[in-house]
């Protein structure tokens, strides 16, 4: 006989030996339908790999799980609890077929006997529509590498298989496996649970083990996922060796875990994640306990966090807090009493020698209930039990619908695999309270429980703290957690301390989480909100200390009223405008009068009223400025003083042209005095000074602005906007040209009579003026502030009081003291003897 007629034989003859229960088996009911159920009763890591022969694994060898155990009892309850309901399956019994799958060690087998016809073959066929497998439905099993193994099988003829514990989001892809639906949520939403635990706990430095399986590699990459670009990071990663089957440690194992151990207890971290199979942790756990490390919190995966076996070492206690992430827990009215009286005790029937002694088809044996296996039914929950039971419920709710069942019979028709798991997909009912549908990944959503581990419990030692609700990804109802810190309140896990308000982080290596903490500069303040790496500009008009978390707002500052150097310069310009005021009466009542003839005569008013409005708006650059204040500024004075300054330049023109020109060009001075030409240059001036300051406002604006003070920068200097100072050159470029012009002709003018000679005075108030404004415009271009805005108006003032004091001063002075020179005699006396000595 050759190897592949062995290979067939041999599959042969296990499939007989898994369809031949022992009397009195939990595994094997007989009914209309079978259902296919994959628990692990008993584990080991791995278990042994059989390449020798093709057998079924001798499960009874390792360790009892109570865990699989429970899921085994609540199938076993559905399934009598539907068969003894008649509304659900009237007229219609379920039966099924369990296999002990002893974790990854025995799943080829069962799915081959499942897949196999009565007459335990399974045909090679072209189509497999029309095929009817030994069971309809498959429930199970509990890990993901082991349910990714069955349903390649199952697939392949779109049998429905429904596990109640396997979490891997691989398990979504339906294209890979079409025919697997979970009774449990994602992955992703353990994942999330997880995140927002330490989020809600400020952990942001955290351990995390994973094991050397696709289990841990999967788990862990969805984490660091997860964690990209959050507040949360890994301080390291590091993987678990895998154990042998017999627990013993090697050498080698336990090197890797001395150092794995020993990184924990260097680093800060305070907060370690485990991707692992409870079987793999039992050796890493010992080995934590043997080097006392302690202080941290242990936060489980689905897979171990409601580990009995683990929990039996009630020294893990004192090595912090454990927190794990499981389905919700669901009371099963009936279950707890029919779980305990199967597991009682009773005599183990003797072993049979025939080659179908198997541990699958002898419960009796395998689990003759030892006092611990008591213990842990004893304390443990009906977590998970749920899952399994509305596995059950599921399949016979499509039952029902695909078999077109009434309230009181059901036909008993042929049912395909492909059909079933259609009508699998559209369930939607109610059981125990919690909604039953699968979405489009075959998942359901069912809530997850952050559970804590105690040991001062009479009853279930995973006390619930909080809820993760899958279809919202949020976790809710944060209940008190008793910490193993001294304390009592909740352990802290940074890389580095949190900074003072008022400081911002600066990363210190690759991880975000570690940082030192600066200050923030003045002008600059901590909005943690935004970003806490870096400090936010205050608005313009605010400013900060070193360290400051807000802003103040800044002081404005203007002249005011108040202050001294401003009463000083009011005071001035008060005089001035009462100087000039009265400079204008004497004016006008000597109007007539020789001495103000040759000051101007009717020019005299002309240049007097211009500057009376200009002392007027001296109050514009007192208080805060406005835009009508600004306009005064940049209007008033500047055609004030082109006014003032047009008419001293046309009147130093006008006596040079008298006494020196009238003679080399009489009918140019003819045409002169007929077309009053004082009065038409005085008014191109003044038009062409209105376009230029017309031209400024179009260009500029006069809203007022506030600028920060370079010296004191919690100062905010209020005052007009500052580029009109370009328009500032330009206005008074004009008025400098003008002076220049009035004090070359009064120079030219120097050696007229005394009485008509007024080169000194207008000499006088033209380099004044000009002096000062070249100053001002220097003084505006390297300074800013409020004494910019003094300097200007007391320059402003004092140009006033030099123009009206330095050229109509003098002429009162004559009128008031000295009236017998205000005679046209002597006037005409002065000019004769002038006529004469130039003869």
């Amino acid at each position: 006989m050759g190897p592949q007629a062995m290979a067939v034989c041999s599959l042969f003859f296990l499939l007989r030996v898994l369809a031949e229960p022992a009397e009195n088996s939990d595994f094997s009911l007989a009914g209309d339908y079978l259902l296919g159920g994959l628990f692990t009763l008993h584990a080991n890591v791995k278990g042994i790999v059989h390449l020798n022969l093709l057998q079924v694994p001798k499960c009874k060898e390792y360790e009892t799980k109570a865990l699989g155990y429970t899921f085994m009892q609540a199938m076993r309850f559905a399934v009598q609890e539907i068969n003894s309901r008649s509304g659900l399956l009237p007229g219609v019994r379920l039966g099924y077929e369990m296999v002990d799958v002893c974790y990854v060690s025995n799943n080829v087998q069962p799915v081959l006997f499942f897949l196999a016809g009565e007459n335990h073959l399974l045909p090679i066929q072209e189509d497999y529509s029309h095929y009817v497998p030994r069971v309809v439905a498959v429930i199970g099993p509990d890990s993901s590498e082991s349910a990714m193994t069955v349903a390649h099988f199952l697939s392949l003829l779109l049998l429905p298989q429904i596990t109640y514990s396997a979490f891997s989001d691989k398990l979504r892809n339906k294209r890979t496996f079409p025919s697997l639906l979970r009774t449990v949520p994602g992955a992703d939403h353990q994942i999330e649970a997880m995140v927002q635990l330490m989020l809600h706990f400020r952990w942001n430095w955290i351990v995390v083990l994973v094991s050397s399986n696709d289990y841990g590699r999967d788990n862990s990459h969805l984490l660091s996922e997860r964690l990209d670009g959050s507040e949360i990071c890994i301080a390291f990663q590091e993987v678990l060796p895998t154990p042998q089957p017999n627990q013993e440690v090697t050498r080698r194992e336990r090197e890797r875990l001395e150092a794995i151990v020993n990184k924990l207890q260097q680093s800060s971290a305070r907060v370690v994640v485990l991707f692992s199979p409870g079987q793999a942790l039992r050796n890493f756990f010992r080995e934590v306990l043997r080097r006392n490390f302690s202080g941290v919190v242990w936060l489980a995966s689905e897979s171990w966090a409601t580990d009995l076996v683990l929990h039996s070492l009630t020294e893990l206690r004192r090595t912090g807090t454990f927190l794990g992430i499981t389905t919700q827990s669901v009371p099963i009215p009936g279950f707890g009493e029919f779980r305990a009286r199967r597991a009682q005790a009773r005599p183990p029937t003797a072993n049979r020698t025939s080659p179908s002694s198997t541990c699958n088809q002898e419960c009796d044996t395998c689990l003759d209930t030892p006092e611990s296996l008591h213990t842990m039914l004893r304390f443990s929950s009906q977590r998970g039990a749920y899952n399994v039971y509305a596995a059950v419920y599921a399949v016979a709710h499509a039952l029902h619908s695909l078999l077109g069942c009434s309230l009181t019979d059901c036909p008993k028709e042929v049912v395909y695999p492909w059909q079933l798991l259609q009508e699998i997909r559209k369930v939607n009912f109610t059981l125990l309270g919690h909604h039953i549908r699968f979405d489009q990944y075959g998942d359901l959503p069912v809530p997850l429980e952050v559970v804590q581990w105690r040991w001062d419990l009479s009853q279930d030692p995973f006390e619930s703290i909080a809820t993760y609700y899958p279809r919202q990804r949020q976790l809710e109802r944060i209940r008190n957690v008793s910490w193993h810190t001294p304390d009592g309140t909740a352990p802290v896990s940074t890389c580095s301390k949190d900074c003072q308000p008022g400081r911002r982080k600066k990363a210190v290596g690759v991880h975000p989480c570690c940082f030192e903490c600066l200050d923030c500069l003045p002008g600059t303040f901590l909005n943690k909100t935004a970003d806490e790496f870096y400090c936010q500009p205050c608005p313009g008009n605010e400013w900060s200390h070193r360290g400051d978390t807000s802003c103040f707002k800044r002081r404005l500052a203007f002249l005011q009223w108040h202050e001294a150097p401003t009463i000083a310069v009011v005071v001035l310009a008060a005089l001035g405008f009462l100087s000039t005021l009265a400079i204008l009466v004497i004016f006008w009542r000597h109007f007539q009068t020789p001495m103000v003839r040759s000051a101007g005569g009717p020019m005299c008013f002309l240049m007097l009223v211009p500057l009376l409005v200009a002392y007027l708006m001296v109050p514009t650059y007192v208080g805060p400025p406005t835009v009508l204040m600004c306009l005064c500024r940049q209007t008033f004075f500047t055609l004030c003083f082109t006014v003032c300054i047009s008419c001293i330049a046309v009147r130093s023109f006008q006596i040079v042209c008298v006494f020196k020109l009238a003679r080399r060009l009489p009918r140019a001075y003819s045409y002169w005095v007929r077309w009053h030409g004082p009065y038409v240059f005085v008014a191109v001036m003044t038009a062409l000074k209105v376009a230029i300051v017309v031209g400024s406002l179009l260009i500029t604006t006069t809203s007022p602005t506030a600028l920060a003070d370079p010296i004191d920068p919690k100062v905010m200097i209020l005052s007009c906007n500052p580029n009109y100072r370009m328009g500032l050159l330009a206005n008074t470029s004009l008025d400098l040209l003008l002076s220049v012009a009035g004090f070359s002709f009064a120079y030219m003018g120097k050696e007229l009579p005394t009485n008509y000679n007024e080169a000194k005075f207008i000499t006088f108030c033209m380099t004044f003026y000009f002096s000062s404004s070249v100053s001002l415009c220097t003084f505006m271009s390297v300074y800013e502030g409020v004494l910019v805005t003094i300097l200007d108006l007391l320059v402003t003032v004092l140009n006033l009081l030099g123009i009206g004091l330095g050229y109509f001063g003098p002429k009162c002075y004559m009128i008031l003291f000295f009236p017998e020179r205000n005679t046209p005699a002597y006037f005409s006396s002065m000019i004769q003897g002038y006529t004469m000595g130039r003869d």
